[in-house]
């Protein structure tokens, strides 16, 4: 199990770094960026999986978001970068991308069948998919800026 919760790890750092690329923060970010997308990759892996009760990919998102949302506020200033250019990259990894794919597959395949009961299966995989989706999202941005709320003097610190 340790295997997994560090490949996990590892393979976010890595997704985190190339999407901190697109958007070119300053050299010393890309750690922070690693390890925090790391740190809150894996806590939500093992919230959903190691745990003796697993939790809801909703809710193990939001809370992983908001320890990264936590680590970013108090990383930024030793980063010497606003709080949103470490958790931004961080957070990208754990868009639900699958359950976005099923919605639009579950919603084309509405528009295409004729048969009623086709339609309710079709109809149900769209709105179970689309609603994990949308309140995953929900929860990957609640969680990542209550902190920075939250912490207002530590996090307007970095850009001072």
């Amino acid at each position: 199990m340790f295997l997994q919760i560090f490949q996990d790890a590892l393979f976010a750092a890595i997704a985190a770094i190339g999407f901190a690329a697109i958007s070119r923060p300053p050299r010393r970010a890309y750690v922070y960026c690693a390890v925090i997308a790391a740190i809150g990759h894996a806590l939500r892996f093992v919230l959903m999986n190691v745990v003796t009760w697993p939790l809801h990919i909703t809710t193990a998102t939001f809370l992983a978001s908001l320890v990264i949302g936590i680590l970013a506020v108090f990383l930024s200033p030793v980063a010497r970068t606003p709080a949103e250019t470490c958790f931004f990259p961080a957070l990208l990894p754990m868009i639900p991308g699958m359950y976005a794919y099923k919605a639009f597959g579950g919603l084309a395949m509405c528009v295409l069948s004729t048969d009623r009961e086709a339609f309710d299966m079709y109809f149900y995989l769209f709105a179970s998919n689309g609603l994990t989706c949308m309140t995953v999202l929900l929860g990957m941005v609640t969680g990542a800026t209550v902190p920075v709320f939250a912490f207002k003097k530590v996090s307007f610190r970095a850009t001072r």
